[in-house]
C-alpha cells in the first residue's frame, strides 16, 4: 500500500513540475502532444470522401447530388410511366379526330337459303345461293354540331394533365433524391463519429490498463472503460449498417439498384437560402405542377357538361357502297349513294341525369381545386416553418458541440493526471458524442427542409440568394 502510494505521488509531482514550468494549467489547457486536440471542433473534411459503395471491382463513380439527380430523372420508373402516359393521351387526341376521316369497309360472302312461305304455296322446294363476291362501303361523317370538337378538346386537357402530372413526378422524385442523399451524407458523418468515439474509447481504455498496471486505479476502472469500447464499436457497426441501408434507398430511387460502387464525394454543409415566405407564396402560383393540374381538371369536366348537352344533337354523313354477287359471283351489280342525318336514341330521362351528373362533377372539381390550393398553401407554410427552425438550431447546435468537446478535453486530461473519475470521462465522451450527432442531425433536417420548400414551390432555390432555378426535367 505505501508503495503505491509513492509511486502515485511520484508521478503527480512530476506532472505538476512539468505543468507549472511550461506555464500550464492542469485541467483547463490541454497538452496537444499528449491529448487528442484539433484544430476544428469535428472531423476534418477531405478532397474527396473515402467512402466506397461495394458493387462492381471494375470502375469507381465519383458521385455528387447533382450526379444523382441526373441517375435519378434518367432512370426512375415512375417518370418513365408518367411518361408513357403522354404519348397514350396523345394518340388518344387522334382518335377523336379520326372521326372526321371516311370509314371504309370491304365485305364478301356466301348465302344457301330456302323459302319457307313460297315452297309451301307453290309445293316446290325453292332453294337459293347468293354471292357476295365483294360489297364495298364508304361513310364520312360531314358535321356532328361540335361533339368531335367537345371530345377533343377534353383529350387535349387529358394531354395536357398528363404532362403536368409528369413534372409533379419529377418534382416529386427530386425530392425524394435530395432527402435520400443528404440521409446518406447524414449516415456516412454518424459512421465518422462512431469511429471517433471508438479512437478514444481505445485511449480511455489504454490509459486505464496503464493506470491498473502501475497500480493507480483499480481493476474496475479497466472493466469500464473494456464495457464503453465494447459498446462503441457496436454503435460503429450499426452505424456502418445505415451506411449500407441509406445507400440501398438511394440506388432504389434513383432507378438503379445495381448501380456500381460510387465514391461519395461530397459532405453535409450548412448553405442557407434567403427567400421569404410571400415570395414562396408567389412562386408556387407560376411553378407549382399540381396547381396546373387542378386547373385542368376543372376546364375537362366543364367541357364533359358541354358534350353531355350534345346528347340530343344528330349526324350528318354521306354513305356510298358498291357491290358484285348474286345467283353466281359475277351476275349482277349494284349500288347505293345516299346523305343521312342520324338522330340518335333520346332517353329523355337518362340524358337529363347524366346532365345533372356532369353538373355535379363540374361543381365537384372546383372544390377539389380549392382543396388543392389550400393544402399546398398549409405545405409551403410547413416547409418554410421547419426551414427557418432548422436554421436557427444549427448555431446553438455547433455551440454545443464546442462546449462538450472542451469538456470532454478538459475531462481526458484531468483523467491522464489522476484528478478526473472514469464515469466522468465516460460522461464527457458521450456527450461530446452526441453533441455532434446532434449537430449533423441539425444540418440533415435543414438540408431535408430546404428540398420540402423546394418541391412545395416547384422550383430549386440558389443558396444565399432568392434566385429560383427551373427544375431539370
Amino acid at each position: 500500500m505505501i508503495k503505491k502510494l509513492l509511486i502515485t505521488s511520484f508521478i503527480i509531482i512530476l506532472t505538476l513540475s512539468e505543468a507549472f514550468a511550461s506555464g500550464e494549467s492542469i485541467g483547463n489547457v490541454v497538452n496537444e502532444k499528449e491529448y487528442p486536440t484539433s484544430d476544428s471542433v469535428l472531423p476534418k473534411a477531405t478532397d474527396k470522401a473515402d467512402f466506397i459503395i461495394e458493387g462492381s471491382v471494375e470502375k469507381n463513380i465519383d458521385m455528387t447530388l447533382e450526379r444523382c439527380l441526373e441517375l435519378a430523372l434518367g432512370n426512375n420508373p415512375q417518370i418513365n410511366s408518367a411518361f408513357h402516359d403522354i404519348l397514350a393521351s396523345d394518340a388518344r387526341i387522334k382518335q377523336v379526330w379520326s372521326n372526321y376521316f371516311p370509314h371504309f369497309n370491304w365485305q364478301t360472302g356466301y348465302t344457301k337459303m330456302r323459302q319457307l312461305q313460297l315452297s309451301d304455296a307453290l309445293g316446290e322446294n325453292l332453294t337459293f345461293n347468293y354471292y357476295i363476291l365483294g360489297q364495298i362501303t364508304l361513310q364520312q361523317m360531314l358535321y356532328d354540331f361540335g361533339v368531335t370538337q367537345n371530345q377533343a378538346t377534353i383529350k387535349k386537357l387529358d394531354y395536357e394533365a398528363y404532362k403536368t402530372t409528369l413534372s409533379a413526378t419529377i418534382n416529386d422524385v427530386i425530392y425524394q433524391t435530395k432527402d435520400a442523399y443528404y440521409n446518406l451524407l447524414y449516415a456516412f458523418e454518424k459512421k465518422r463519429v462512431a469511429e471517433d468515439t471508438v479512437k478514444k474509447f481505445e485511449m480511455f481504455y489504454n490509459q486505464a490498463k496503464a493506470f491498473y498496471e502501475i497500480g493507480m486505479n483499480p481493476k474496475v476502472d479497466v472493466t469500464i472503460a473494456e464495457v464503453n469500447l465494447s459498446n462503441s464499436k457496436l454503435q460503429l457497426i450499426q452505424a456502418d449498417n445505415a451506411v449500407n441501408l441509406a445507400v440501398a434507398r438511394l440506388n432504389n430511387i434513383m432507378g438503379v439498384p445495381f448501380i456500381d460502387r460510387y465514391n461519395v464525394v461530397e459532405r453535409l454543409r450548412y448553405q442557407p437560402v434567403d427567400i421569404s415566405f410571400k415570395k414562396s407564396i408567389e412562386i408556387a402560383r407560376e411553378a407549382r405542377p399540381e396547381l396546373k393540374l387542378a386547373e385542368l381538371k376543372v376546364e375537362s369536366a366543364k367541357q364533359t357538361l358541354k358534350l353531355v348537352k350534345k346528347s340530343y344533337f344528330p349526324t350528318l354523313s354521306i354513305e356510298g357502297q358498291y357491290m358484285v354477287g348474286g345467283s353466281t359471283p359475277t351476275s349482277n351489280y349494284g349500288y347505293n349513294l345516299g346523305g343521312y342525318l342520324n338522330f340518335p336514341t333520346i332517353n329523355g330521362m337518362l340524358i337529363k341525369n347524366e346532365i345533372k351528373e356532369a353538373r355535379y362533377l363540374y361543381d365537384k372539381q372546383l372544390a377539389v381545386a380549392k382543396n388543392t390550393q389550400n393544402s399546398i398553401y398549409l405545405e409551403i407554410q410547413k416547409a418554410y416553418l421547419t426551414l427557418e427552425e432548422k436554421k436557427n438550431q444549427i448555431p446553438v447546435a455547433m455551440l454545443a458541440v464546442k462546449q462538450a468537446k472542451e469538456n470532454y478535453e478538459l475531462s481526458y486530461g484531468r483523467y491522464k493526471v489522476g484528478e478526473a473519475s472514469p464515469t466522468e470521462l465516460k460522461d464527457a465522451q458521450i456527450n461530446y458524442q452526441q453533441a455532434q450527432l446532434s449537430y449533423y442531425s441539425s444540418l440533415y433536417q435543414y438540408c431535408s427542409a430546404k428540398a420540402a420548400l423546394e418541391k412545395s414551390i416547384g422550383k430549386n432555390l440558389a443558396a444565399n440568394t432568392d434566385e429560383v432555378i427551373e427544375l431539370e426535367e
